[in-house]
């Protein structure tokens, strides 16, 4: 005689999946404006604990490591143990970075803190981005990767105003905005916690492994014009996320945090109209257009510095980040045309983790430069040779005479 059977497991509840969209939303929002967040502070961490420019972009570039580490190691995990269990550790890691500076009282708590937090990056940005296309179905993946891509610019964007706010009209300026972020990654974890599961899961554990960046020989002309193009544009956001609060502050004598917030909100901010307004306008012109646009976003940069002129500085800044995200997101579709639908999601992580090396690399060089030469002189050097890279890739493009998404369609 067989026993009676067990209670039937307990389902956990969730929300319709046109409510998930917006739950997965908003702990991807939260989650980028921690990655922003200490930006406008790294001139008070330098004042409190007394380090070089040079330093503040070696704590910066400490975030890219993470992504990348991130990026290489963990990409498929959420495809084999679903999107919200990947969700959530991506959480638990953002809180662990904001617990660390919360309580940090020495630079070296700086270091692990931006690692931590340029992991949580590396794992939720591709997890987030492919639950909200999930769960939007096939009823309108447009308009889903349209709310990814706002809403990722939206939360880097926000980090480095709420951050000089905070710290500039609020008391216990080194504090407070980590409270703050702490708090909203609870609701966020919550959030998650509500989500369906738009995936079906095929591994309970996830299997780590150190993903091969390769790239097929027949596309390799393509995937080079967009990443050379891609970091470019990544390496000016590298530049006004870690340094140019120092800029602001010693060159143009802007003592202020909120001038930098305001500063570095509005170069996502143009970054998100290049990529969501400026490409469909373009079409298969975004990418030229958009490494135009990096090119007279860094000669008029470039003469902001020379000149020690805001008014130039912010509209190169603009122009820049319109033709950064035009680029980006060119480059990416091109990439993603070219690719073999087998190795879409691969090549999607080896070109982020070019632009996450662009983030990190050329920022250190000037801080070095900047240590060693001065900050006007490093800043007209970075500069020229993102001009130079740019100029490369428009050149490269127009001799081709067409995208490399054009070239796939035709052929």
């Amino acid at each position: 005689m067989s026993p009676p059977p067990g209670p039937a497991p307990k389902q956990r509840r969730t929300a319709p999946d046109s409510l998930g969209i917006w739950l997965v939303a908003a702990a991807f929002a939260v989650t980028m404006m921690g990655t922003t967040l200490p930006t406008p502070l790294y001139v008070l961490y330098q004042e409190e604990f007394g380090f070089s420019t040079l330093m503040i972009t070696v704590i910066f570039a400490t975030y890219a490591v993470g992504v990348v580490v991130a990026l290489l190691c963990c990409g498929h995990v959420s495809d084999e143990i679903g999107r919200r269990r990947t969700l959530l550790p991506g959480l638990a890691l953002s809180m662990a970075s904001s617990g660390i500076f919360l309580a940090a009282s020495e630079l070296a708590l700086l270091f692990p803190a931006r690692l931590l937090s340029g992991l949580s990056a590396g794992l939720f940005t591709g997890t987030a981005t492919a639950a909200i296309v999930d769960l939007a179905g096939a009823r309108s993946p447009g308009r889903a990767t349209l709310v990814a891509t706002v809403t990722q610019m939206g939360g880097l964007g926000s980090g480095p105003l709420i951050g000089s706010l905070l710290a500039e009209y609020a008391p216990a300026p080194l504090r407070l905005p980590f409270a703050l972020d702490l708090g909203l990654l609870v609701l966020a974890s919550v959030a998650v916690r509500f989500m369906p599961e738009p995936v079906t899961v095929t591994a309970r554990r996830p299997r780590l492994r150190l993903a091969r960046p390769q790239v097929p020989a027949h596309m390799r002309g393509v995937f080079l014009r967009a990443s050379i193009a891609g970091f470019a544009g990544f390496a000016v956001l590298g530049l006004f996320t870690a340094v140019v609060p120092s800029f602001l502050r010693e060159l143009l004598d802007l003592p202020g945090l909120t001038v930098a917030g305001v500063v570095i909100c509005a170069i996502f901010c143009a970054s998100a109209v290049g990529q969501v307004v400026l490409v469909p306008a373009f079409g298969p012109r975004a990418l030229p257009v958009g490494c135009a646009g990096l090119i007279l976003g860094m000669v008029l940069l470039t003469a902001g510095f020379a000149t020690a002129s805001f008014g130039l500085l912010l509209t190169g800044g603009l122009t820049a980040g319109a033709g950064q995200g035009m680029s980006f997101r060119a480059g990416l579709a091109d990439i993603n045309a070219a690719a073999p639908t087998d190795r879409r999601g691969d090549l999607a992580s080896v070109y982020f983790t070019v632009l996450y090396v662009a983030l990190a690399l050329p920022v250190v060089g000037v801080g070095l430069a900047a240590d060693l030469f001065g900050l006007r002189t490093a800043g007209i050097a970075f500069g020229v040779v993102v001009a130079l890279l740019a100029a490369w890739t428009l050149f490269a493009v127009l001799r081709n005479g067409r995208t490399g998404h054009d070239r796939v369609g035709r052929g």
